[in-house]
């Protein structure tokens, strides 16, 4: 596609190839708001993993399982982290295994069935996590400071409202 038409379809920086790069004026609108959504998105994670491994030596997979853990001092089940991460059980056992090598993480029986057991941060887990998630919070500031406060409110509930959407389609 020439740089006037995709120039057109709404990319503000027509030599930045990404995943709207093959949109033209014929996509439908719904199409090229998915695209950008997820241009942005991919952007964004794609430097935190960066910055996630550079810095702490550590996976956004890994950096995300400490944030749910974080989030649930008590535990929480391979099964229910699995969910919320929306990966494979195999995928959890298998971050879960290297961050207990670190002893950032411990298994630990389940108080409510003593047959399964439970992921919790360990004390040097959480030190660990307070100090990255504090990072991480100002690497995205920093990314989306040229951002106008009242343009990210907006984008917020915009989202929020497709979000809501997206959940009643989703129950019919």
């Amino acid at each position: 596609m020439d740089d006037d038409r995709r120039t057109r379809a709404g990319d503000d920086d027509a030599a930045d190839l990404d995943l709207e790069s093959r949109l033209t004026d014929e996509h439908h609108q719904s199409l090229r708001l998915w695209l950008r959504m997820l241009s942005c998105t991919t952007r964004i994670e794609n430097e935190i993993r960066s910055r996630l491994r550079t810095t702490f030596g550590i996976t956004l997979p890994r950096f995300d399982l400490m944030a749910q853990l974080e989030r649930h001092p008590e535990g929480l089940r391979m099964g229910e982290l699995s969910k919320r991460m929306m990966v494979t059980g195999g995928n959890i056992t298998g971050i879960t295994d290297q961050l207990e090598r670190e002893e950032l993480v411990v298994r630990v029986q389940d108080a409510r069935d003593r047959r399964a057991s439970a992921v919790k941060l360990t004390e040097a887990g959480r030190v660990a996590f307070a100090e990255m998630a504090a990072v991480h919070e100002r690497w995205i500031e920093e990314m989306l400071a040229d951002i106008p406060g009242e343009d990210k409110a907006g984008m917020v509930a915009l989202l929020s409202t497709m979000k809501r959407k997206l959940r009643v389609d989703d129950a019919t």
